[in-house]
């Protein structure tokens, strides 16, 4: 090794030094000016050099970053697996002489886990869908030039600033079944005792709506909140894309006599195609990442009905000190995000823009 690396070095100093040498020894060129121009065999000799020397020389700028990264991130999470391959508790050291796979075999006959694999692609498939509806509908409202445009923008995208935590905790007196906000405006209205009958569940006796705790309203209230906070994401998306179509395209389907509903459904929105997918990833990324937000608003119990994977991988490795299932939950977990985002990287990259 030590001597490849002083062959490659020598080779380098050879280069630099005809490279030096080459731009010494101009050629003058004359123009049909007149003028003359001074070209330097240097700068082909440059463009020559290997890729594998070039990639080397640079080295000491990209090789720490890698280093950390693959320390830090990778190196994780090769931990992480092979504690999913072990018996490990959280108390000594895991036991690396021997792996097997019980525990995700006993992660298939465990209803708990079927429950939060459907509430996390529930959420997932609800809460992207309707916030790309729903961003498509309003950037679409602000594209027709309204007045205090930039004032209803702002407004609108102002949740996505605030963190999950702080957004748990409004949402949260606003579930509240006693003093809520939304269950006293039903009181004002004399609606309660008819949302109570529609929604209640089978073999529940209640007289007020229990938001957070309800199988009927749980989740749907945890995807409402999610979607009041990162709707303004899709609709920026949206907007920004809307903006780049030239007007031409709105001016020829008018003059072919097209509506403005025909022309926006034929013409505009499949335009939108690359928006919708940038804003896909990313609202489906903040969907896996809905832990704090359920944290914040149940705990770490937040039953049956509003638990998703990262919030059973938690309870059960930090509750139950159970770190080798747990373990194994969080690699369902990483297996699920890479399905979401490695999709949209290969077409990226096939595109040429990774």
């Amino acid at each position: 090794m030590r001597e490849i690396l002083s062959r490659l070095l020598a080779t380098g100093g050879r280069l630099r030094s005809a490279v030096s040498r080459d731009e010494s020894d101009g050629d003058q060129l004359a123009t049909d000016g007149g003028a003359t121009v001074k070209t330097t065999r240097g700068d082909s000799l440059r463009n020559s050099l290997p890729v594998e020397w070039e990639l080397i020389e640079s080295a000491p700028f990209w090789l720490p970053p890698v280093l950390l990264a693959g320390f830090f991130v990778y190196g994780a999470i090769a931990w992480n697996f092979l504690l999913s391959l072990t018996e490990y508790n959280g108390l000594g050291g895991a036991q690396y002489e021997s792996f097997d796979l019980s525990m995700y075999s006993r992660m298939l006959s465990d209803g708990a886990f079927w429950q939060a694999a459907q509430n996390t692609v529930v959420l997932l498939v609800v809460f992207t869908v309707l916030c790309l509806a729903l961003g498509l509908f309003v950037a679409i409202l602000i594209d027709q030039q309204i007045r205090f445009e930039n004032t209803f923008r702002t407004i609108y995208l102002l949740p996505m600033s605030l963190s999950f935590v702080v957004t748990a905790t409004m949402w949260a007196w606003v579930y509240n079944a006693r003093n809520g906000v939304l269950n006293q405006f039903f009181r004002v209205f004399n609606l309660e005792g008819a949302i109570v009958g529609l929604l209640r569940p089978a073999g529940v006796n209640a007289e007020v709506i229990q938001w957070l705790s309800w199988n009927t309203t749980a989740l749907a209230a945890v995807i409402f909140a999610l979607i009041w906070q990162f709707s303004g994401y899709a609709m920026v998306v949206f907007l920004a894309g809307l903006r780049a179509i030239p007007t031409e395209h709105y001016e020829a389907a008018r003059v072919d006599g097209a509506s403005t509903v025909r022309m926006y459904a034929r013409v505009i929105i499949p335009q939108l195609r690359a928006s919708a997918v940038s804003a896909s990833v990313v609202l489906m990324v903040f969907a896996l990442k809905a832990f704090d937000f359920i944290y914040a608003l149940r705990g770490s119990q937040p039953g049956a009905n509003m638990d998703i994977l990262a919030t059973m991988m938690y309870r059960v490795a930090f509750d139950s000190l159970q770190w080798a299932y747990g373990s194994a939950v969080a690699i369902v977990l990483f297996a699920l995000a890479l399905l979401v985002i490695g999709p949209y990287l290969y077409s990226e990259y096939r595109r040429g823009e990774l």
